[in-house]
């Protein structure tokens, strides 16, 4: 059996960098959670986005990942 070639369907994301320490609250606060017991613990790097998927689920992306896969739909 040999590979398939599959395309990713388009579909519009909601995300948010996480592009400074500052932005953390809002962005647990976003996925539902807080930071407030231990800010610095966080499953999102610094410089990640945080998506929200389809599903509703929230998971980090690396910005370079994130870059080269999404494109401003605003």
């Amino acid at each position: 059996m040999t590979p398939k070639r599959y395309r990713k369907k388009p579909v519009v994301i909601e995300a948010m960098h996480f592009d400074h320490p500052s932005v953390g609250s809002r962005v647990a606060e976003w996925c539902g959670g807080s930071n407030a017991l231990s800010p610095e613990q966080m499953t999102a790097s610094l410089g990640d986005y945080v998506i929200r998927g389809v599903a509703g689920e929230f998971y980090p992306c690396k910005a370079g990942i994130f870059e080269a896969t999404y494109e401003d739909a605003s």
